[in-house]
């Protein structure tokens, strides 16, 4: 029993650091906008991802939403190194928000595309417009989806 809570424990912190690791490459593709992660502030991003998704109620098993998050919004003008690793943790907490919200019927790299313009246009950079423009969003396309599923019906 212990040996096999010893193996998890070494399993996990191996997991982790790759991870971390995988996440650090990412560094050679972003530093060409002036932003680079530390590995402490992707730890403190994923143990805050972690804690969006139990808080949500999902389980992602891979990283790949935070490595698009990290390259597409990368490249935006309005992202600083300074609020770099914070706003990434925002981005997440508006990702699976509007995931929920969408009731998973968007691909996650089309809402990444769809966050992104908004922030970049509309929002002007602006965390809290996003999570408003996401919000109002949600609400269109749920009301999309019901008016499309009573159509359906009809036929």
């Amino acid at each position: 029993m212990i040996l096999s809570r010893i193996f998890k424990s070494v399993s996990v912190a191996a997991q982790e650091q790759r991870t971390i690791l995988e996440l650090l490459e990412l560094n050679e593709k972003t530093k060409a906008s002036g932003l680079m992660l530390a590995p402490e502030e992707i730890n403190c991003m994923m143990t805050a991802r972690n804690q969006l998704l139990q808080n949500c109620g999902r389980l992602e098993l891979g990283i790949e939403v935070t490595k698009e998050l990290i390259e597409v919004f990368s490249a935006s003008p309005y992202i600083s190194q300074d609020h770099y690793a914070s706003t990434l943790i925002e981005l997440h907490e508006i990702f699976y928000y509007a995931k929920n919200e969408t009731e998973d019927r968007i691909g996650d790299f089309k809402l990444i595309g769809i966050m992104k313009d908004h922030f970049d246009n509309e929002c002007g950079g602006s965390l809290e417009l996003l999570r408003s423009k996401l919000e109002e969003f949600a609400v269109t396309f749920r009301i999309e989806a019901m008016r499309n599923g009573f159509e359906g019906d009809d036929d």
